[in-house]
């Protein structure tokens, strides 16, 4: 797989193309590729770590953090190993802050990889943030640098949640939330790896961010404009899942990139967090002029939006967003196959998924797109995927059913030709999965099933 390009340099040609060929407006927020998923058995693609647990936690290496038990175990400060200063980019402000940090075990990953892209779930109450970097190590022994994979709050007011650009070491190269090696067809892989999180607090301050899942998938999906099709169950399935469009925010908000086509991943993400009964509360809500529908998207784009990238269709910002709802938990990920998207939309799980194609690729859909989330909720009983998809006109146009074949081939291909006829990346199965922090049985063992847990 090529080294993707910058998402927005990706998003400015894709709307050209969009432009040129009389497109519908379309999401194109989300055009480059990777995430985590573990196929079990020969031609493994791809791996998971997650920590979690409070073993988890205790492991590694801390300075200043602890680990906390209970129900939903965590990382915190403990002891401040220091101060430093942080000059955000974005507002101009330097701050001082105390800090601590945890650096995990090395991870050994079953697939030498490709790329590599970071998860984490943690809540950060005023006057906290927290950094998360990765550093791999390639199969000639070689390390990366520590690449931060970004700089998170769940507000805005004390820091400027963003990705880093411009981090490569010649070898390798961070997009937006992506580490990929830059020249995979030379045989280069990362092997294995480890995070770095950052824990910051307003100096003298008690308490402080709380981190509950922090990990990251590497994956080395082979080069594909098609793959094989998988055989639907025969059983047909339909989680109630809300409906929201994105493009009745045309225009809104600016300061968070406008609405309509740049907010499908927001706007999945809001349909699932209300799927598990989770929403923000009028006071969260306050500041979304009262006369714009579905306020609580418009909260979404303001949460998940990256201020590098600027842009909401950060894939890890977007799975933080969710997990800072209680007892929620999200990573981005990459599955295999259709069946695996059925094994979780059986067990009750919708899945948030990402997909490229041209308008006559994927019949109904009106559109085509450089890159467009839509929220996975069921099949017919023939196998056609049920999806919300936000890219619609209004709330009650959501739903869609599409062609299996059409999108098995979408949803999992490396490789596709756009409407120049140009070869450009395809997303390779990535996908948003939220779910409970404490799943059922049922789910777990569909979470390990596709390779998740």
């Amino acid at each position: 797989m090529t080294a993707p390009t910058p998402r927005r340099a990706v998003l400015v040609a894709a709307l050209a193309v969009a432009t040129a060929a009389g497109a519908a407006g379309v999401c194109a927020a989300d055009a480059a590729a990777s995430a985590p998923s573990r196929p079990r058995g020969p031609g493994r693609t791809v791996d998971n770590r997650f920590w979690f647990s409070y073993e988890d936690w205790r492991a590694g290496s801390h300075q200043g953090t602890t680990a906390v038990g209970g129900a939903r175990p965590g990382l915190r400060i403990g002891t401040p190993a220091g101060r430093t200063e942080y000059a955000d980019p974005h507002t101009g402000r330097k701050s001082t802050w105390e800090y601590a940090t945890w650096t995990s075990p090395v991870h050994r990953s079953s697939v030498p990889a490709t790329e590599a892209v970071a998860s984490w779930n943690a809540r950060t109450p005023a006057g906290t943030w927290i950094q998360i970097e990765l550093r791999g190590t390639y199969g000639d022994g070689a390390a990366t640098p520590w690449y931060v994979m970004g700089r998170w709050a769940s507000g805005d007011g004390d820091i400027r949640r963003t990705s880093v650009d411009g981090q490569s070491d010649g070898r390798s190269t961070v997009w937006t939330d992506t580490l990929a090696v830059d020249a995979p067809a030379s045989g280069l892989r990362i092997t294995d790896w480890q995070l770095r999180l950052t824990l910051h607090r307003k100096p003298g301050a008690d308490g402080g961010p709380t981190v509950r899942l922090a990990g990251a998938m590497a994956s080395d999906v082979p080069d594909r404009f098609t793959v094989p099709a998988s055989r639907p169950s025969g059983r047909a399935h339909e989680l109630k899942v809300p409906r929201y469009s994105q493009e009745v925010h045309v225009g809104r908000y600016p300061e968070y990139d406008n609405g309509g086509e740049a907010w499908c991943s927001p706007t999945s993400s809001q349909m699932v967090i209300e799927y598990w009964g989770r929403r923000a509360g009028d006071e969260a809500l306050a500041w979304v002029n009262p006369e714009y529908s579905d306020p609580q998207v418009c909260h979404a784009a303001r949460s998940t939006y990256d201020a590098a990238y600027k842009g909401c269709g950060n894939w890890p910002f977007n799975a933080a967003y969710a997990a800072t709802y209680p007892e929620l938990a999200a990573v981005v990920t990459r599955l295999a196959s259709l069946s695996d998207l059925e094994t979780l939309v059986r067990a009750g799980i919708p899945a948030i998924t990402s997909q490229s194609f041209r308008a006559e690729e994927l019949t109904g859909a009106g559109y085509g797109t450089a890159g467009h989330l839509m929220t996975v909720i069921g099949f017919t009983a023939s196998g056609d995927v049920i999806a919300n998809d936000p890219n619609s006109p209004d709330d009650s146009a959501v739903r869609r059913v599409y062609d299996r074949r059409q999108w098995e081939d979408i949803w999992l291909r490396t490789k596709r030709h756009n409407a120049a006829g140009k070869v450009v990346p395809g997303t390779g199965g990535v996908c948003y999965l939220y779910v409970p922090s404490r799943p059922s049985r049922g789910q777990v063992a569909a979470l390990r099933s596709v390779g998740v847990l």
